[in-house]
């Protein structure tokens, strides 16, 4: 039995596939980490909170997400929640899944959020609050600004890290890069598809990890 068809064959062949399933990487990535960040934002708040219940209750929706498998996660997502919550029925399965990523990616965002900000030298909040500001104005004209130069990079990194992590998105049937080697499968097509999918996660990561170098060095230099 001969090793059947070249890598660049199959690549020629079958690119508008493995295009498809690139970009609804891509896609599914970015709805992960817009809609993480917007929760994980509230999540590092409640963290930062002087409300002892709310830090202890955030501390544990953290510590829950970030050391559990997202597989396992995506699971109950997908199975338990039309379950426990039967308004969710009518559901696409893509949302059971983006639920998953989002809370997941919320959990990590927080934290990265949250070390930006105690990032920031606090002798520079005790002196603004000296002045006569607000705890609000204190963060929102003090601490973010600052914050935010830590913060921006660590949020593309996450992105980066969340390409990798929607490939287990295609164990639910979810149109993404690593599904095309389900596509291809039944055209008798096994180890070629790896290696393209393999390449094509390599290329988007590194694009992206030198995106995120460079700025890193722009918000260096505006230091």
């Amino acid at each position: 039995m001969g090793l059947g068809p070249s890598i660049i064959d199959v690549f020629l062949e079958y690119w508008p596939i493995f295009l498809k399933g690139a970009i609804g990487t891509l896609r599914f990535s970015f709805i992960a980490v817009f809609f993480g960040s917007i929760l994980g934002c509230l999540v590092s708040f409640l963290r930062l909170s002087k409300i002892k219940v709310l830090e202890t209750l955030s501390s544990v929706y953290v510590t829950v997400l970030r050391g559990t498998p997202l597989l396992v996660q995506m699971y109950i997502a997908y199975f338990f929640l039309p379950i426990a919550f039967p308004v969710m029925n009518n559901l696409s399965k893509v949302t059971y899944v983006l639920i998953a990523l989002i809370l997941n990616s919320s959990a990590y965002v927080s934290e990265i959020i949250r070390g930006g900000i105690n990032s920031v030298d606090k002798g520079q909040t005790e002196a603004a609050r000296s002045l006569g500001m607000t705890a609000k104005n204190t963060m929102i004209r003090i601490v973010l600004p600052q914050a935010i130069k830590n913060i921006l990079p660590a949020l593309a990194n996450e992105y980066i890290a969340m390409i990798k992590e929607t490939s287990m998105a295609g164990t639910f049937m979810l149109y993404e890069l690593m599904y095309t080697r389900v596509l291809l499968a039944n055209k008798f097509l096994i180890w070629q598809p790896l290696f393209i999918i393999a390449g094509i996660y390599l290329v988007m990561t590194t694009v992206l990890t030198y995106g995120v170098r460079m700025l890193e060095r722009r918000l260096s230099v505006s230091d």
